[in-house]
């Protein structure tokens, strides 16, 4: 159903770009202007959709029974004492980058309320959702931009689909989705290209007959920050800048083959492509993760006969050393914050179907970049990976200490449509995490 205006008229009967209304852009009201000692301007989050076993890989378990380390090893890293999966053999070369939390606990086990969790740092509740990470940081920043400010890639589909993303925030924050697979021949933005009919000039008159009607309705001509998505919409669709940041035929060869041809590794490249031109937030999403048969083969080989394992595990570790390099070698690693994570982990034990079943009493998270105190492990799982052994650290602490390290006031409040203050977060911030 098309929105109506103040004055009766419905935007669709004027300008048709296709699904404006998608283009969110952090222009509301009441933006956030928190100071912050973190040099953090933008962040990745690499959200394995479905619950990643922590067992497989940043918490694996050597010395455990065969039923509880799985099927894989373990390899040592750069930094001295800490291993993982033997399957992240780039990662772990580059583990002075990263930092593992490995105390993770939460008491939600279904893939929407976990996801609501992890995503937000509140616990789901029937009367209120809470907005993600990317929408309280398009909400947070002002400036006019092109590019929006909260991007999935490839959707922003998580956990069961239930999530909007922006929560009680304005449409403005909500993300921004490309609905097309980056790794995909033929990848094309869905909603990035003029409407079957229209151009360039035909929709510049269409937007000055707009104002015209706007300036009948009382508003003044430079006030078009009442529409913030139309404008940014014009923007966006208006610009070749726009358009080119999309574009992955725009990195050599090599690059591409190096983050990896699967979703992932594509994903995480115009990740970087995107932050580079001051995207503030992008999601990547990685689905499959809801491991519960076959774990061996879809993490590791990908399919039955696959000659070079392209799995979950391998593909992440092309992805996530890849965009470390990236980063650090244009020297936006430190103004960049990575973060990788699922709704939960998995079952300390294997099941009788060759999987892991789901389990949030205790599970991982890696962070990159962004401000961190890197090269280190914080907190630590029983000797089976099946609760915390010290240190828990719930979602609402992890939403504090991302707040944190992106400059934003975790303590500063949020307000609902009818006016409700909401605290950005209620959790404690992980001192040790903050470099």
């Amino acid at each position: 159903m098309s929105s109506k205006r103040c004055d009766g008229i419905r935007r669709r009967d004027f300008v048709r770009l296709g699904a404006l209304s998608a283009f969110g852009l952090g222009l509301g009201e009441g933006a956030l202007a928190a100071k912050s000692k973190t040099s953090a301007k933008s962040c990745i989050l690499i959200w394995l959709d479905g619950g990643p076993s922590h067992l497989e890989t940043f918490d694996v378990k050597p010395n455990a029974p065969k039923e509880v380390r799985g099927p894989f090893g373990s390899i040592k890293t750069s930094v001295p004492g800490v291993a993982v999966c033997e399957l992240l053999p780039q990662t772990a070369q580059r583990m002075q980058h990263l930092a593992l939390i490995r105390s993770l606990t939460s008491p939600l086990g279904e893939h929407n309320f976990g996801t609501h969790y992890m995503m937000t740092g509140y616990k789901p509740t029937p009367v209120l959702e809470y907005p993600s990470y990317g929408a309280v940081l398009a909400h947070s920043r002002r400036e006019r931009r092109v590019l929006p400010a909260h991007v999935a890639v490839p959707t922003f589909r998580v956990g069961g689909g239930r999530l909007s993303g922006r929560g009680f925030l304005p449409a403005t924050t909500a993300p921004f989705a490309l609905g097309s697979d980056p790794a995909k021949p033929g990848f094309r933005v869905r909603d990035l290209d003029f409407f079957p009919g229209t151009d360039a000039d035909r929709i510049a008159r269409r937007r000055r007959y707009r104002a015209v009607l706007d300036g009948f309705a009382g508003r003044s001509k430079g006030d078009q920050a009442n529409d913030p998505e139309f404008e940014q919409a014009y923007r966006l669709i208006t610009s070749k800048d726009a358009k080119q940041a999309f574009d992955l035929s725009k990195e050599l060869a090599a690059t591409r083959q190096r983050y990896g041809r699967r979703t992932i590794g594509q994903s995480c490249l115009l990740a970087r492509r995107l932050v580079e031109r001051g995207v503030p937030f992008v999601t990547v999403n990685n689905k499959g993760w809801d491991t519960h048969t076959n774990a061996y083969t879809r993490l590791k080989e990908g399919y039955t006969g696959a000659r070079v394992p392209v799995g979950l595990i391998p593909s992440l570790d092309f992805a996530l050393s890849a965009l470390i390099d990236d980063l650090h070698s244009r020297r936006l690693l430190d103004q960049t914050l990575i973060v990788v994570m699922g709704e939960f982990g998995r079952t300390p034990k294997l099941n009788t179907r060759g999987g892991r079943d789901h389990w949030p009493r205790v599970f991982s998270v890696a962070m990159a970049g962004g401000g961190i105190r890197a090269g280190q492990v914080i907190g630590s799982s029983d000797s089976v990976g099946e609760g915390p052994k010290d240190n828990p650290i719930t979602p609402s602490d992890l939403a504090s200490t991302i707040y944190t390290l992106l400059g934003i006031d975790p303590k500063k409040h949020l307000s609902t449509p009818d006016g409700r203050p909401v605290t950005i977060s209620q959790g404690n911030t992980i001192k040790s995490l903050i470099g």
